[in-house]
């Protein structure tokens, strides 16, 4: 037989109005700082994007001039349908993540457009080691066939064909001039940012070759060889 023991009770106090306003409060600002933390990391992570930008297009040495003409604003690059000269369907936008410098024309490639082509390889080709960060694209914009001495030099291109009017709703040509007569820069981030002058020739291309320098420069603490 057990001994009776007496009962003991504990008496607990309710939660007074004050207690439950500070507990709401502790909890916005916990909510506050994870918001704040969150934006620094981000703003860490772009802020190498931020300074090459801010570098290339306001901290300028004076006197400096761009050969190419900056596109305001930029234009992302669209998701558009693409065929590779082998049949290989694909998208537009896989190309992201690559400095990109594109020619437009149909395959019917006559000799401006093979001087663009040599141009664009060329300007590839005079970024010594860094070459690996752009690619050389040629959009087709109707269905004629490439000839057949082209090909060797566009083994390292992407050659796609791409509807004419979805190539006229994301690059523009200059006022009085055509859009094949150019040659159009996007960026690793996917945005056409720069046009170079019409019907490029050797000089204009050592000129554009100086742009091709500052902008791989002043974005190499972010951008590197491959997608």
């Amino acid at each position: 037989m057990h001994d009776d023991q007496p009962l003991g009770l504990t008496i607990h106090s309710l939660p007074r109005p004050e207690d439950a306003e500070a507990q709401v409060e502790q909890q916005v600002r916990r909510t506050r700082r994870g918001r704040l933390q969150m934006l620094l990391v981000l703003l860490a992570c772009a802020a190498p994007i931020i300074a090459s930008y801010f570098t290339y297009y306001v901290v300028r040495p004076e006197g400096r001039r761009n050969f190419g003409e900056l596109v305001q604003p930029q234009r992302p690059l669209p998701a558009l349908p693409t065929v590779a000269l082998d049949g290989t369907p694909g998208n537009l936008a896989v190309l992201k993540g690559q400095w990109l410098l594109v020619t437009v024309s149909g395959g019917d490639c006559k000799a401006d457009c093979e001087r663009r082509l040599y141009l664009q390889r060329q300007l590839r080709e005079s970024l010594g080691k860094e070459k690996d960060r752009m690619d050389r694209v040629w959009l087709l914009t109707d269905d004629a066939p490439v000839a057949a001495p082209l090909l060797p030099a566009l083994k390292q291109a992407a050659v796609l064909r791409v509807a004419a009017a979805d190539v006229q709703q994301w690059l523009a040509p200059a006022a009085g001039h055509r859009l094949e007569e150019h040659l159009y820069l996007v960026d690793p981030l996917g945005n056409w940012m720069m046009r170079f002058p019409a019907n490029l020739d050797a000089e204009g291309a050592a000129k554009a070759k100086k742009d091709l320098e500052r902008l791989l420069r002043a974005s190499s603490s972010w951008d590197e060889p491959g997608r």
